[in-house]
């Protein structure tokens, strides 16, 4: 077989062309664990395995025919418009086509798309974040389209001076709003829970809490694997990764619009916050007895998250992975490894 058919054939290739949601707006994940777990040292039977099951379990599907076509002049009529899905990914690839580039394209349409950055709970920019990893243009096309369709703007604060430079003290003085410790979240869809907190007057500032440096994104990863490390809470799972996902899109920006990815990035964890229970960090003591764990190498955490089924088990290992090499806290592999098993639970 030639190499541009296995292209077409492989099983990234395959999950790449289905609809980004399925069931009740639920996120895909098959395109971006299956990138994760081939860096993880997956083969492409680990790959067929995963997707074959995928599927079955989840009923994935083609995305339904485009119906009217976007528009340059107007492209931003249909944000957040799901039945607009085709027509965004067919939009973002003849824009593709136009302007040359995928760096290009993101330069020209990225900067609009910020505030929605929760679009699909965060995982249009994990689709977009990897397809910058593996610098496939065609896919930057795609996940724009996917962030477009499900664009999720929380608000853009009311003008107010940043609290803090740390980006668990906004989490903690959110938990201190009594009407957002009173809500009750009734289903499972994270993006739901996102947009209930954010329609919620009190949390209109917290979009300004947050002053923006140079040891932001130092510093927010830092807090999002404290926050893990301390339950293994699934919305702090998203904290941890989305991280480094917003960590790969960031240079394609211009400084400025760095500093609104990150604000727009940590006011959707924090309108999270509130399903999450408002669970505390680790004490640095704490988090200094789990870094001592016997956790065992990478080598054994990625084969054990190659050989799941559960997409959050590979996508979890790739960030920790990642993470580990970019800021070198030993923590990472042990909430790794207990993701996928191979330490105890959460108690400590």
């Amino acid at each position: 077989m030639s190499h541009a058919a296995a292209e077409t054939t492989d099983a990234l290739s395959q999950a790449r062309r289905l609809s980004a949601e399925f069931g009740e707006n639920l996120a895909n994940h098959a395109a971006m664990v299956l990138w994760a777990q081939r860096q993880l040292g997956g083969t492409e039977g680990d790959a067929r395995r995963f997707l074959d099951a995928y599927i079955r379990a989840n009923h994935l599907a083609p995305m339904l025919p485009q119906d009217a076509p976007i528009q340059r002049a107007d492209w931003t009529a249909r944000l957040g418009d799901r039945r607009a899905e085709a027509a965004y990914r067919a939009f973002f690839r003849a824009e593709l086509v136009r302007l040359g580039s995928a760096a290009t394209l993101q330069r020209q349409y990225l900067p609009r798309l910020l505030p929605g950055i929760a679009a699909s709970a965060l995982h249009a920019l994990m689709r977009l974040a990897y397809a910058r990893d593996s610098e496939n243009e065609a896919e930057v096309a795609e996940a724009l389209g996917y962030w477009a369709a499900t664009y999720l703007p929380l608000g853009e604060g009311i003008g107010a001076a940043p609290v803090t430079d740390q980006p668990a003290a906004v989490l903690l003085c959110l938990a201190e709003e009594p009407t957002l410790r009173a809500l009750e979240f009734d289903d499972g869809l994270l993006w739901h829970a996102m947009r209930r907190t954010a329609a919620m007057p009190a949390f209109a500032p917290v979009h300004d809490w947050l002053a923006i440096g140079p040891e932001t994104i130092r510093k927010m990863a830092q807090d999002s694997l404290l926050l893990f490390a301390a339950t293994g809470e699934f919305c702090a799972l998203h904290a941890v990764s989305g991280t480094h996902w917003l960590r790969l899109i960031l240079p394609v920006l211009e400084l400025a619009d760095q500093h609104r990815a990150i604000r727009f990035f940590w006011q959707a964890i924090a309108s999270a916050y509130p399903k999450m229970r408002f669970p505390l960090p680790l004490t640095e003591a704490e988090a200094d007895r789990q870094r001592a764990l016997p956790a065992p190498g990478w080598g054994a955490i990625a084969a054990a998250a190659c050989a799941s089924d559960e997409e959050h088990d590979v996508s979890l290992v790739y960030s920790a992975r990642c993470d580990e090499a970019q800021w070198g806290d030993p923590m990472y592999r042990v909430v790794a490894a207990r993701r996928v098993g191979l330490l105890p639970g959460w108690e400590i």
